[in-house]
């Protein structure tokens, strides 16, 4: 099933692609964005995306529009270096379209569903260490912080313990078999969401270093984009959706105002963007019923001012390991 970009119109509508303007599609995937875009004759594109899975689409795009795409492999939040490598010295807009794709959950080699056989994998670039190194290797204290942090899951301490106990006799290798555990220790009401779901997540998050490439993305978003350039983030869950909130709100100068039981935080720098959205974007009841996997989407957008971008900022979660213990675990 091919991926269908979500809340595609509205990011156009904030986007307002141009003849000449130049822009980069920093989760490619099977290319809906990139296409919408290039649909205005003149418009430029440059496509990222660190799944291999990509590859052959890019081509397609390639042929499809010659001397209008260029693709590059590797991370979104590597988009500064990549555009000086191909010489651009700013560009007209960023789109970001968060998480896992619905071709990357569609294939059971890729081990992203827990609804499906496969082997517990995870990697969207598919190299470093996998879910699997995660769950074998890392300590339960460790586990259940990235369950309760990053799948928001109120049980994570009783399934981080059972990991343990259970990989002690045989290390985890299917995604069924790490499923039907959290099933049976999480368990669940009929008609609520699979008890595996917060887990899962919260452990494809921290393998492929999902926050801090976010983080890392959006400021470098903020430094490639020309004034009035437009950056359009779609995210699909409530923490992507903090992150990106909080950064275009303090880079909009809208953080930090205090009150009578606050004190107030120290002016920043100047504003660095200037909001588009004041309220996220949600997807339409037409949407929604046409693609299910539309109805927890949200849109947030900014466009560039003419003040220099902010200083770099932290990209860790207070609790959370950070993504280098899980390369010392198998290194």
């Amino acid at each position: 099933m091919a991926h269908v970009p979500v809340l595609l119109t509205e990011v156009l509508d904030v986007l307002k692609p141009r003849s000449g303007g130049l822009y980069v599609d920093g989760t490619f995937g099977a290319g809906g964005y990139t296409r919408a875009v290039l649909g205005v004759e003149g418009a430029r594109v440059i496509g990222i995306d660190r799944d291999p899975g990509a590859l052959p689409m890019a081509a397609q795009m390639k042929q499809g529009f010659p001397g209008r795409f260029a693709f590059q492999s590797g991370p979104f939040s590597m988009m500064e270096d990549i555009l000086a490598l191909s010489g651009a010295e700013g560009v007209d807009g960023v789109m970001l379209d968060l998480g896992v794709s619905s071709m990357q959950i569609d294939e059971a080699d890729r081990g992203f569903s827990f609804q499906k056989d496969g082997p517990l994998d995870m990697r969207m670039s598919r190299s470093g260490p996998s879910a699997a190194d995660a769950v074998n290797h890392l300590e339960a204290d460790e586990l259940a912080a990235i369950f309760k942090v990053y799948g928001e899951e109120r049980h994570a301490r009783r399934a981080a313990r059972a990991i343990e106990e259970t990989r002690a006799e045989k290390p985890f290798e299917r995604t069924l078999e790490l499923a039907e555990l959290l099933a049976r220790v999480i368990g669940g009401k009929p008609g609520r969401i699979h008890p595996a779901t917060r887990a899962f997540q919260g452990l494809r998050i921290f393998v492929n270093d999902e926050l801090g490439e976010l983080v890392r993305a959006l400021g470098a978003a903020e430094r490639v984009l020309k004034p009035a350039g437009v950056l359009a983030v779609v995210t699909f869950h409530s923490l992507e959706d903090r992150i990106v909130k909080t950064f275009l709100r303090a880079r909009a100068g809208l953080m930090g105002q205090g009150s009578r039981h606050a004190p107030e935080v120290e002016k920043g720098p100047e504003p660095s963007f200037a909001l588009l959205t004041r309220k996220a974007v949600e997807p339409s009841e037409e949407e929604m019923a046409a693609n299910p996997r539309a109805r927890s989407s949200r849109l947030r957008a900014a466009s560039r001012t003419t003040n220099p971008a902010w200083p770099a900022t932290d990209d860790g979660l207070p609790g959370v390991p950070p993504y280098s213990r899980l390369m010392e675990c198998v290194s």
